[in-house]
């Protein structure tokens, strides 16, 4: 079968997962689609029983446990089987949505040898894929995003039945020399790599791998592992070569360069590789590939409780379950004959309460120039000021200075009184303003402090003189670009942001950002820290 096309790469995957399950499961990126329909039909050649998830169930779906609607019912306990229990494959739909804790229940299984999974990752973003933790459980994966629907065929060949292949030492050592020129540490990779091309001699009806099924598995296993573009080993000379006849003898027996193999794999990489190796690395821990979803970091008034079952993270309201149940218990007890309470599973109800966020803000102070000192006073007093008030209103609060050619986190997140007083005692001035540098050190605290459920505000405390590009050149015209394009990106990070202008004159640069921040923009030329304490209030609606 061709490797050529993604729509053969997929079914030929999906032919090995059936012939060793043992391979984990396959990644299948598509949006939905005929052509997304179409590989959904071919799923029959794992079996007839496929088992559906969703990453919205819960561990008493996944795992099973006590019926608690067939227990009360009964009047003994009654256990059910969770979806996980058996060795079926599974089918997981909208995988790029899977929560940690759902996506650790799945590894699990699969390292028990359950499965094999079959991901279908529906993802519009790069951001958005398959936790780390499944794909790796997972010798393939295929991006069928390109593919046209003429391209969609199905075959319907009988797969062997026989599952015995020998392969050598040699094999296994250039799989894994060739998977360590990848840039491929894991090692799961090469033993997937070497039990597809058993799977992939099988099916061709070979008794021993030969070099087609090495180049076969190593392109379908390793083209989406691979974090560097691989490169051949220049040849040894052979006046350095080792006198070891029994090594000379193991290379030559291998009839397939290693260079050929590299070059198989090469030619599946994606043209983005090397971009998306650097956003894999800047990810946050949000790139489980799950959507936005926000949780406070502390739980307030209770809501009113709502239909629902015990989940991971839900607790049964019992006086409201009884309370939707009471008004059935005459009709249920004629039905089933039988005396004493009737509760359904209908009549669950479980408890909500009110997610609330604590307040973080950060100050952005300008440190630079002949009048820094003073602003670093008025931050110091307005910090303290709000500070006074943290404990009431569980604000944290953190200071971020920007002078010379770079900015530095002078304050982390905290509600310590005395740390922060013992932190501002001295704050050092003057340099240049690089106020993008600022801008940038900020907005890494606020996505830090929204990961972990605060709601972070940048007060920026400047005269909008900015002259240092974010490179570090005495740029003004750069500077103030790019000092404009990391405000769109804090916009575009959804973090709110103040603007303060301690200038002599209003700065119609500071406008500008203010705008494109969409922030209140507050021109203080000198202002103290009881006004600049309450300007901060009002303006952020306290």
């Amino acid at each position: 079968m061709s490797l050529d096309s993604p729509w053969d790469r997929a079914l030929l995957a999906l032919r090995l997962l059936a012939i060793d399950p043992g391979l984990g499961g396959i990644t299948i990126r598509a949006r939905a689609g005929p052509v997304r329909d179409g590989l959904a039909a071919s799923l029959d050649v794992l079996g007839s029983a496929l088992t559906k998830l969703h990453p919205a169930m819960t561990d008493d779906v996944l795992l099973g446990g006590m019926d608690l609607s067939a227990t009360l019912a009964a009047g003994h306990v009654v256990h059910k089987q969770g979806l996980l229990q058996g060795k079926q494959p599974l089918v997981l739909t909208m995988a790029e949505r899977t929560p940690a804790g759902f996506a650790a229940r799945v590894s699990a299984h699969l390292d028990t040898g359950g499965g094999p999974l079959i991901a279908f990752d529906e993802g519009a973003d790069t951001d958005e894929i398959v936790p780390t933790a499944l794909a790796e459980r997972m010798a393939f994966h295929i991006d069928l995003n390109d593919v046209r629907h003429g391209e969609v065929n199905l075959s319907n060949t009988p797969l062997p039945t026989a599952y015995l292949t020998t392969h050598t030492p040699a094999q296994l050592a250039q799989i894994v020399t060739v998977a360590a020129q990848c840039g491929i540490s894991s090692l799961r990779a090469p033993s997937f790599a070497l039990r597809a091309a058993q799977a992939h001699a099988v099916l061709n009806g070979r008794k021993a791998v030969s070099d087609e099924d090495i180049a076969t598995a190593c392109t379908l296993v390793f083209a989406h592992r691979a974090t560097q573009m691989p490169e051949a080993e220049p040849p040894t000379p052979e006046s350095e070569s080792e006198p070891n006849s029994g090594e000379k003898t193991q290379i030559t027996d291998l009839d397939l360069p290693n260079e050929l193999l590299l070059d198989a794999i090469r030619a599946m990489l994606p043209d983005d590789l090397l971009d998306r190796v650097a956003a894999a690395k800047n990810r946050s821990g949000k790139g489980n590939g799950t959507g936005a979803t926000r949780k406070g970091n502390r739980r307030g008034r209770p809501l009113p409780s709502r239909a629902g079952r015990k989940g991971d993270d839900a607790r049964i309201d019992l006086v409201a379950t009884l309370r939707t149940a009471a008004p059935w218990q005459t009709i249920r007890r004629r039905e089933s004959g039988r005396d004493g309470l009737q509760i359904r599973a209908s009549d669950f109800r479980t408890k909500r309460f009110e997610e609330r966020s604590d307040r973080l803000l950060i100050f952005a102070v300008d440190a630079s120039g002949s009048a820094a000192l003073a602003r670093l006073a008025e931050a110091k007093g307005a910090v303290e000021l709000l500070l006074a008030q943290a404990y009431a209103r569980r604000d944290h609060v953190a200071l971020v200075s920007f002078r010379g050619t770079e900015a530095e986190v002078l304050l982390p997140p905290t509600r310590s009184l005395v740390q922060t007083k013992r932190r501002l005692a001295s704050l050092p001035g003057g340099g240049g303003t690089p106020l993008a540098a600022g801008l940038q050190t900020a907005l890494e605290q606020a996505l830090h402090a929204g990961r972990r459920g605060l709601t972070p505000t940048i007060c920026i405390l400047t005269d909008g003189r900015a002259n240092i590009a974010r490179d570090g050149t005495a740029n003004r015209a750069q500077a103030a670009a790019d000092a404009q394009q990391m405000a769109q990106t804090i916009h575009a990070q959804g973090v709110e942001a103040l603007v303060i202008d301690t200038g002599n004159r209003s700065a119609e640069a500071l406008k500008a950002l203010s705008q494109t921040l969409n922030a209140p923009y507050l021109p203080l030329p000198r202002a103290d820290a009881n006004r600049l304490s309450a300007a901060v209030t009002d303006a952020l609606g306290d």
